[in-house]
């Protein structure tokens, strides 16, 4: 028995010991590693680390509260599932591009139907999208597709909610599974969980969503837009509240907040934490509980002493006399904040989680936001005082520029939306980011015309022709500028243009083109048309050739304005209550006359792919209207006035005589042409009824502009441009241009 007990131990004994002496070594190995992995996993990245970053929440503030709004990730995904049943959506997929093809780019809504309430905001969004150029009445034209159905609110507590979506969308013939067809939702989900519940399936359908986030975002098929207030304009807006080129003195705080603080619920851990960083001084974040029905039952110990705190400053002061603004997250990721500090140049620090922000697809926030971590809040302090003035100006700049061109008005933000849409049927006629995210932006800059930098007025300084080697030699006295390329001659006579034998001989191409007796032909996109200069003359105006030759060096300089001689002004008319107009000559001007002016050929194809027809249809029943929309367009584009250059006589208008020519001939050459004079126009001074008629029409014309862009797009200047030693007590022999003063 003994021997027996003897022979188990030893067995024992030898197994433990080939256990120790084979696999020792490789569990050594393995701990060794693990310590390695575990080491690695601690320094990269260091400020995740626990042990370096202390808390700055207390534990109250980090609980749940014991709210069932935070869903657990199952829950969450359950819902996400319910809306984003083709949540593999992408454009090749979900979306018909053979639609666009014969067509275009063409959006139908959807018409309203009888009894179906529609809230002010979404009819906006309609508005704004009946008045593009994009609109279609016919369905079988249209490329994309907008329901008639409000989708803004979606909170099924809210008196805006629409109920039995699904059932409504399912009997349209169009919806087709929400194929070529665009959402728009300012508000999705309700208390306590605030999801992306939309409450009806949309299917196929792309969806344009403020407060996306991006586990649900389909990059390259939905659009993340801005959250605004029923309030925001429908066009036009406020300006920016940093001028162009200004450059601020230090401002009185670096970095502010001013809010609602919520107790309880989603949301409510960032806001809470936010007295953390308040400092009194140059750090401002104020909160208040007061906000609510039941706000009394959930405050807590701080409530008292925030809420007196919170009524000591004006929230408008601080926006304007802060460098940076703190958007932290709402109920929902998005907040009316955002605008707000982008309009006040206050750059946004976004303390937001997982939200898409606007129009990510095409802008570079990094240029003009702090995107932060709701984590790491202690840090953004130190985070901004640590960047540059000079990029702190930048980012102001650039907040002002992304205000003034995508978000100031719902047209400006419904636009965008329908042009980054667009731009993913043609992939390779699109708009790059920079093109986006450089004046005039990406509403501005038509990819039909060019996707090239170069042929664009508004990048470059490099212009056709050569200082040492003229392109042209001198053609006749009005018309023989060396810099002319070619002559365009826009017939509008009912009767048809003389032949070739009888118009003046020149050294360059001329050409005919048949218009169509409409005054707003002149600004058409002719192919014809092959410099990027044009010089745009009536055929009564009256030039000498070193007069287009210094208006034509001077538009070499500044090749995204209108560079000119006859000048006029306009005014507010306070008695009137309406814009006023006058050619008198006085120290300042807002419009050049298109009768003498060079512009880049570019605004031909804004004039008439750009703007909608209403406006070009408004021209042409207003005789005296065409120059002054041009006007408008650039100084809308450009925000700068026009350019006024040296001229020997004073411009007088003239109506032209209903006679055998009813129209005049208007000229659209390139650089230095000039349109010879048009047979049968027999030109009057501009006095009596026919004078009064036509002013009279100016000023309406430029009453319903504004009204159209929803503000006075024209900016004033008191600048003239003549030449070095003009007028000036010198030998004429040291003058380049001495006939100017004759």
């Amino acid at each position: 028995m003994q021997t027996r007990k003897k022979y188990i131990f030893l067995t024992f004994l030898a197994s433990w010991l080939l256990l120790f002496f084979f696999g020792g070594d490789q569990l050594r190995r393995f701990a060794f590693f693990s310590v390695r992995k575990a080491e690695a996993r601690r320094n990269w990245p260091r400020w995740t680390d626990r042990t370096l970053l202390k808390s700055f929440a207390d534990p109250e503030e980090l609980q749940r509260d014991g709210d069932p709004s935070l869903l657990s990730p199952r829950e969450r995904r359950a819902a996400w599932l319910s809306v984003y049943r083709g949540s593999r959506c992408r454009m090749e997929t979900c979306f018909d591009f053979s639609r666009c093809e014969r067509h275009g780019f063409k959006v139908f809504t959807y018409p309203q139907e009888r009894g179906q309430p529609v809230s002010e905001t979404y009819g906006k969004i309609l508005s704004s999208i009946e008045r593009s150029r994009y609109h279609t009445l016919n369905p079988e034209e249209a490329c994309l597709f907008i329901l008639s159905i409000d989708t803004l609110d979606r909170d099924h507590l809210s008196g805006q909610y629409v109920r039995n979506v699904d059932e409504k969308i399912r009997g349209f013939p169009l919806w087709n599974g929400g194929r070529n067809h665009l959402i728009f939702n300012l508000y999705s989900g309700t208390w306590p969980s605030y999801t992306g519940a939309l409450g009806f399936d949309i299917g196929q359908a792309i969806l344009a969503k403020a407060s996306f986030d991006t586990e649900s975002f389909r990059p390259g098929f939905d659009v993340s837009i801005p959250l605004f207030s029923k309030d925001h304009p429908q066009r036009g807006g406020d300006r920016g509240w940093l001028y162009q080129d200004s450059v601020p003195p230090k401002k009185k705080y670096l970095l502010v907040f001013k809010g609602k603080r919520y107790l309880t619920g989603i949301g409510s851990g960032t806001r809470n934490a936010l007295h953390h960083i308040h400092n009194g001084k140059d750090i401002i974040s104020l909160t208040t509980c007061k906000h609510g029905k039941d706000w009394e039952k959930h405050k807590d110990t701080r409530c008292d002493k925030d809420n007196v705190d919170y009524e000591r400053f004006d929230y408008q002061e601080l926006l304007h006399n802060s460098t940076f603004c703190i958007v932290p997250r709402g109920r929902r990721l998005g907040s009316f904040r955002f605008l707000e500090a982008l309009q006040a140049a206050c750059i946004p620090v976004l303390l937001s989680d997982g939200w898409e922000l606007p129009f990510a697809e095409a802008i570079d926030w990094g240029k003009a936001a702090v995107v932060g971590s709701e984590r790491l809040l202690l840090q953004i302090p130190s985070a901004v005082r640590c960047i540059h003035p000079e990029r702190v100006l930048a980012f102001q700049q650039q907040t002002q520029f992304l205000w003034d061109a995508y978000f100031s008005s719902v047209d400006k933000i419904v636009h965008t939306t329908l042009e980054i849409i667009k731009d993913r049927l043609s992939p390779h006629r699109s708009r790059s980011r920079f093109l986006w995210n450089t004046l005039p932006g990406g509403l501005l800059v038509l990819p039909d015309f060019s996707t090239h930098l170069g042929d664009f007025p508004f990048y470059y300084l490099q212009h056709v022709g050569s200082l040492s080697q003229p392109i042209l030699r001198l053609i006749q006295a009005v018309s023989g500028s060396q810099y002319c390329a070619q002559i365009v001659v826009l017939w509008s006579c009912e009767k048809p243009p003389p032949p070739s034998g009888k118009w003046p001989q020149s050294a360059v191409p001329l050409t005919i083109i048949q218009g169509r007796r409409e005054l707003s032909d002149r600004f058409f996109p002719f192919e014809a048309i092959q410099t990027d200069a044009v010089l745009s003359l009536d055929e009564d105006t009256s030039l000498s050739t070193s007069e287009v030759d210094f208006a034509f060096l001077v538009w070499r300089s500044f090749p995204e304005r209108i560079v000119g001689f006859p000048t006029q002004s306009h005014f507010w008319d306070p008695e009137q209550g309406r814009w006023g107009y006058t050619s008198k000559w006085t120290n300042e001007l807002s419009i050049v006359l298109t009768a003498a002016a060079f512009y880049h050929r570019y605004y031909h194809s804004l004039f008439t792919e750009y703007l909608p027809a209403g406006l070009r249809e408004l021209v042409d029943g207003l005789a005296a209207c065409e120059d002054i929309l041009m006007n408008v367009l650039v100084a809308a584009v450009t925000k700068l006035p026009p350019i006024k250059v040296t001229q020997r006589k004073q411009h007088k208008e003239v109506v032209a005589q209903q006679a055998e020519c009813r129209d005049r001939a208007a000229g659209t050459p390139g650089p230095g042409q000039r349109s010879p004079s048009a047979p049968h126009s027999a030109p009057a001074a501009l006095k009596g009824t026919a004078g009064s008629r036509r002013f009279s029409q100016r000023q309406d014309c430029l009453n319903q502009l504004a009204d159209w862009f929803g503000y006075m797009p024209l900016v004033s200047s008191q600048l003239r441009l003549d030449p070095v030693l003009f007028k000036d007590q010198v030998s004429v022999l040291r003058k380049k241009y001495p006939s100017l003063e004759k």
